[in-house]
């Protein structure tokens, strides 16, 4: 049995009680911590709250090696772990169809995702959002602009776009660096992007919210990560409001 569960947003205390339940009564526990990660939180403090060893695993070890998962839950009870809600990334939901396809039973145990939360930090209505987008780190001869393109087709569209920073074994994409890879994007592509929303730690006792300009935004010190994005279409009255009297807007 192959069980699906989400840790939410920030620490460990932010699993369901269902969640935790199933978790410690599990025979082998694997962390995916390539999609999100939980900053308020270490591998060491999770094993001693759920009192039982984390195996950690990077991409590859789900995307192209998932036969250790596979393989140990036709014989027992797996939980597959990450931050925020299981079926947000479309490879946890490849990998559930794997198992499916081998007669693995499934489970899902949902929990907060980023995607609904930055509605209740922002005051941007969830049925407002066009498609998603992700900013990586440029490399050497590789500067990819799809994100450029996302953000303007929902702004034509009046939609706000939710903009996923990179996410590295030994780095966090912050917000200024975000704003200013866009800026040199729309600047490329003679597209102007009015307003930003920046928001660091969400889930923590302490998040960071600001709106403004990209002026604006790349200068603040956000503090530690995992920071992410948005990019609002043309605001509700209500949406505006909600921004300046949460976001300094």
């Amino acid at each position: 049995m192959l069980s699906f569960i989400g840790l939410g947003l920030y620490d460990k205390t932010d699993v369901s009680e269902k969640g935790l339940t199933a978790i410690r009564n599990a025979d082998h526990i694997f962390l995916e911590n390539y999609t999100s990660r939980l900053m308020g939180t270490s591998c060491e403090e999770l094993q001693n709250y759920y009192g039982k060893p984390v195996h950690i695993l990077g991409r590859e070890d789900v995307e192209l090696h998932p036969d250790k998962i596979l393989g140990t839950a036709e014989r027992e009870h797996v939980v597959f772990l990450c931050a925020g809600d299981p079926m947000v990334s479309t490879t946890h939901a490849d990998l559930r169809m794997r198992a499916a396809s081998r007669g693995i039973k499934t489970t899902i145990i949902h929990a907060a995702s980023i995607s609904s939360a930055v509605c209740g930090l922002s005051g941007l209505q969830n049925y407002r959002f066009g498609k998603s987008c992700s900013v990586p780190f440029p490399q050497k001869n590789w500067f990819p602009t799809t994100s450029i393109d996302v953000i303007s087709q929902n702004l034509s569209l009046r939609l706000h776009t939710l903009v996923y920073l990179d996410i590295q074994d030994n780095r966090c994409m912050i917000i200024p660096e975000a704003v200013a890879l866009l800026e040199k994007m729309a600047e490329d592509k003679k597209i102007h992007i009015p307003l930003y929303v920046g928001i660091a730690r969400a889930g923590s006792d302490n998040p960071l919210v600001r709106a403004g300009s990209a002026e604006l935004v790349r200068s603040i010190d956000f503090g530690p990560p995992l920071h992410i994005v948005v990019v609002p279409a043309e605001l509700h009255d209500m949406e505006r409001s909600y921004l300046e009297m949460f976001a300094g807007l």
